[in-house]
């Protein structure tokens, strides 16, 4: 029997085609299952209908907000944030239930393994080899309010892993990864300059790139990935260029507009 009740929660726009695989392998653990849809112009509202009550359709205020109107809707006492390209394996699924049924949980917060999967293969190394923090005690829990790359700040305490994969289906294919990765930069681009972080040159952003590559190819050894791995390694330090450069044309837009 289990001693702590689970939300999950779900951001969504447009993600018919992967939404459902998503619900599915949370709906038989979640106490209460919430979506927050940004104005979905196919499906995936109705697929969502289909496993919760719980859907409000809400406009776009950033990723940090919106997880955070989410997290606001939440009652139970553990949240899970699941985006809606991810699913959890059966083994971590498995391994939730099991963390909910003890009656003290050592730790206030869990990250979850990702299992990046695209082009046929989950990728082990590089980047894609980190766990993410997604489970956590609902209780004394925030988002940081940024536009991407968001992160959760838990309750004071110790973190834990949880095993299995929380399975990332990151690309439909190679062209939304290629619109996906220039939205992400350029996302980054401004919540740097927002924040006030410099460029410092576009040879420094030059030298960013190459050092992304090397770390996520060489150090984290996205190699073992084969040829998804090296495009992997090729993508992550062309957003880093590509964020690098956005933020140096914004410092040059302000300094324009000041004279």
């Amino acid at each position: 029997m289990r001693k702590h009740t689970l939300s999950v929660i779900v951001i969504t726009k447009n993600e018919e085609d992967r939404i459902e695989t998503c619900l599915k392998s949370v709906v038989d653990i979640a106490d209460e299952l919430i979506v927050l849809d940004s104005g979905s112009t196919d499906a995936t509202v109705e697929i969502c209908q289909k496993y919760t009550d719980n859907v409000t359709i809400t406009d776009w205020p950033g990723f940090g907000k919106q997880k955070q109107r989410a997290l606001d809707k939440a009652t139970c006492d553990w949240v899970l944030s699941i985006d809606a390209d991810e699913a959890l394996d059966k083994e971590m699924s498995d391994a939730l239930v099991e963390l909910l049924k003890q009656d003290q949980i050592k730790h206030t917060a869990y990250k979850l393994p990702w299992g990046v999967t695209l082009y046929g293969t989950t990728l082990k190394h590089g980047r894609s080899a980190r766990a993410v923090l997604r489970l956590f005690k609902r209780e004394g829990s925030r988002y940081t309010l940024d536009e991407v790359h968001e992160t959760v700040v838990p309750e004071q305490g110790s973190t834990g892993v949880l095993k299995g994969f929380l399975l990332h289906y990151t690309h439909r294919d190679y062209g939304h990864g290629l619109d996906k990765a220039a939205q992400y930069a350029w996302l980054g681009s401004q919540k740097y300059h927002r924040k006030g972080k410099k460029s410092h040159g576009l040879f420094l952003a030059l030298l960013r790139a190459i050092w992304t590559f090397f770390l996520v190819y060489i150090i984290r050894r996205g190699f073992m990935d084969g040829s998804v791995g090296f495009i992997m390694a090729m993508t992550y330090a062309q957003v880093n260029f590509n964020k690098y450069v956005g933020l140096w044309i914004l410092e040059h837009r302000s300094k324009d507009q000041a004279k």
